[in-house]
């Protein structure tokens, strides 16, 4: 791992503190042992014993429905931990907190952060995009078979690949997608990687001691790991209560509890934690790795650009209720809250914490302590608290379980339509839609929020409530978009090919990809291929008899009029468009030319040929491979297997085997056309760079020509021995 900045530094505005002896007065080291009215045992079950109150005004009949089997269990293995959690001398709460004062073991307690107010990516990224470049050169030398002193830096595509969420399925079927593409030679020409829910577990995982940067090592450790539920009590009790798991699994709690005894606890908390405990660990459980709980080691593989740069995801989900209060009218406010709410996206990278939306982030390292006014908020012993652990953010990253009950709703729909008594929860939440997208029945985790007192500081469209709450409520990417394509669309990654393997529940009916056809005009992103993802339904003449309706015709002959043009238009309409169902692999390429009117850009349509993506203006290219069942491997379909289930946490080794048998298969449907256009992007981008190179040859020409130059020398004039450089 790459050395902490020197103390004398600004690193990305980011400064580091001279610790050698810190504490309240400045003339002793911390004991690490302040007191507080109660023990880190106490503040977690006082939080967690509220965590119900959440949907308590949902209705008992709902509840049961919305909270999964494990949370119910849950507190009943926490409660098993309450002496080590006493802060009693000698416990393990006791010394985990000790360690955590310690900046020998913990060395970012002493490290000055600041917030960084910028658009641009930080320092630390635009380090490792320049020295990435070496490696992807040399890979898509190997990838196109191309020697390699033929290739110009400057034409190397910016590969992004990114998986989607989908819990245990979406972790499976992504590790074998990305385990395909490194076997063909892709991967090592990847820059960036980003993942929602589950996606965001396998990057967690691949950067861990325990695959090793292999991901068939990851599958290997799944098949080992997966075949007992994450709330097994047994199993989950013996991680928690024996060294050396216990203490690096519960120190992230321990750290919250001690260091800010207000803090949020709730369900999402805990979930991380059994995450952490059959994922994080390793199947000999003595050689769990310290290194692995913190994201921001994980630079131990970037800083020197051997391997693609991971992007976390989770949103905030903004309701401007408490800002319609000028509005008397409840109906009224509901309807302008609706219709005003709004997910905010949170990045995180080994690097750096990040919002787009309030163009500021801090370092990673200094995720969990508190800020104001832009600055570190130190502690009365002159102490910052450690980096939140892996596994509480592993449960930000996966808390599907947070929806609003209108994206709960449509996810378990399908798995419990025939329990009994469902049905008439069913009518009634799909009758409440509108209403319903509001309520998360289930509170979202909280770390302290790094943009309090900075009013003056932000954009002026950030909402008024960020200023006023002490922590930021996160939760799982998915509730907005179910693929993270936004990151990588951000200005300075720079990225020429998107590949995104989509595990969606149902990928035809959640159109992701469409989804970002918004944002990218929303944010003036140039190059974006409008209109990407699944096809819609054709309009059927029973919608356009309920549009008819709709406009209320005056008479019944200018209905039947009404009705002959629409028909005579739906069938021009029919025989343009003969959209295609998408299959297996699936490009598009979108377009840089500057538009001369207001008109929406025309949409994207389906590459079929190679020199389609040769264009001038050709902009971002998107490869889209959606986890579709397919003939060539038998008993597995995403859709109607019951184990691939998003709420399933069971997967037995055969069940991953067919998984990723499938990935794989679908993988290879398009292995060679993804090839070809990588190639065809790299030849694009080496044609404009000749092409400027030549422009910048001849405008040097003219000038000299127009300077009276000739073979160096002033024609005309002295030899000065000037000559043009």
């Amino acid at each position: 791992m790459q050395d902490p900045p020197p103390q004398s530094r600004i690193v990305d505005g980011y400064s580091v503190r001279d610790g050698s002896r810190i504490s309240g007065d400045g003339d002793e080291e911390p004991d690490g042992n302040e007191e507080h009215p109660k023990s880190a045992w106490q503040v977690i079950m006082g939080k967690f014993a509220d965590a119900s109150t959440s949907v308590s005004s949902v209705g008992d009949s709902i509840v049961d429905y919305v909270i999964p089997d494990w949370a119910r269990l849950a507190p009943g293995f926490v409660k098993k931990l309450q002496d080590e959690l006493s802060m009693a001398p000698g416990s393990l709460a006791e010394e985990i907190w000790r360690e955590a004062n310690d900046p020998e073991i913990n060395p970012e307690i002493i490290w000055d952060a600041g917030v960084r107010i910028s658009n641009d990516i930080c320092d630390d990224e635009k380090r490792f995009f320049d020295r990435r470049r070496a490696f992807t050169k040399r890979a898509l030398a190997r990838y196109l078979d191309i020697p390699e002193e033929t290739i110009h830096k400057e034409d190397v595509p910016v590969i992004a690949m990114c998986g989607s969420g989908g819990g245990l399925r979406a972790l499976v079927a992504s590790t074998s997608s990305y385990l395909s593409t490194k076997e063909e030679g892709l991967f090592d020409c990847v820059t960036y990687t980003a993942g929602v829910s589950g996606s965001c577990w396998l990057q967690a995982l691949y950067y861990s001691s325990i695959t090793g940067r292999s991901h068939a090592r990851l599958i290997r450790h799944l098949k080992n790991r997966l075949g007992v539920h994450i709330a097994f009590p047994p199993a989950a009790f013996s991680l928690l209560s024996s060294a050396p798991t216990n203490k690096y699994l519960l120190s992230g709690l321990v750290e919250k509890a001690k260091g800010l005894p207000e803090a949020e606890f709730g369900i999402v908390d805990v979930y991380g934690l059994l995450l952490a405990a059959r994922l994080l660990v390793p199947k000999g459980e003595l050689s769990v790795d310290e290194y692995d709980f913190k994201i921001s080691n994980q630079r131990r593989y970037t800083d020197d650009g051997s391997h693609p740069l991971p992007i976390y995801t989770a949103v905030r989900h903004e309701i401007p209720l408490a800002e319609q209060a000028d509005i008397k009218d409840p109906v009224a406010a509901e309807a302008k809250a609706r219709k005003e709410a709004w997910f905010q996206w949170f990045e995180f990278t080994p690097y750096e914490f990040w919002c787009e939306e309030l163009e500021a982030g801090i370092p990673t390292w200094a995720i969990g302590r508190k800020f104001h006014n832009g600055r570190t908020v130190w502690r009365d012993n002159g102490l910052a608290l450690p980096e939140v652990r892996t596994p509480l953010l592993m449960g930000v990253w996966g808390s599907a379980f947070c929806a609003t009950l209108s994206h709960y709703y449509k996810e378990i729909r399908p798995a419990v339509k025939n329990l009994t008594g469902f049905g008439g929860i069913d009518a009634m939440i799909a009758e409440r839609d509108d209403d319903l997208i509001k309520v998360h029945p289930i509170d979202p985790a909280a770390f302290p929020n790094y943009a309090l007192g900075m009013r003056d500081l932000l954009p002026s469209t950030v909402p008024e409530g960020i200023f006023q709450q002490e922590n930021l409520q996160l939760m799982d990417a998915g509730m907005s978009n179910n693929l993270p394509i936004y990151p990588l669309l951000r200005p300075g990654r720079n990225v020429d090919i998107l590949i995104a393997f989509d595990a969606s529940a149902d990928v035809r009916t959640d159109n992701w990809l469409k989804v970002a056809d918004g944002y990218a005009k929303q944010r003036g992103i140039k190059g974006w291929p409008v209109g990407v993802g699944w096809p819609p339904e054709d309009s059927s003449l029973q919608d356009i008899q309920k549009d008819l309706d709709k406009a209320q015709a005056d008479a019944e002959q200018e209905a039947h009029e009404k009705m002959t043009e629409a028909k005579k238009e739906d069938e021009v309409r029919k025989d343009k468009s003969k959209k295609k169902d998408l299959g297996y692999c699936n490009i598009w390429v979108g377009s840089t030319e500057e538009r001369k009117s207001e008109d929406e850009p025309p949409e994207s349509k389906l590459v079929e040929e190679d020199w389609e993506l040769m264009a001038p203006d050709a902009g971002i290219t998107v490869i889209y491979y959606p986890l579709l069942p397919n003939p060539k491997v038998e008993g597995v379909d995403p859709k109607t297997s019951d184990f691939m289930s998003t709420w399933n946490f069971v997967y037995t080794p055969e069940q991953i085997d067919s998984v990723v048998e499938l990935a794989r298969t679908n993988f290879q449907q398009g292995a060679e056309r993804t090839k070809r256009t990588v190639r065809a992007v790299y030849e694009r981008k080496k044609k404009q760079r000749e092409e400027r190179e030549e422009q910048e040859r001849e405008r040097r020409r003219r000038w000299k020509l127009r300077m009276g130059w000739n073979g160096g020398r002033r024609v005309g004039g002295a030899d000065h021995g000037d000559h043009f450089s």
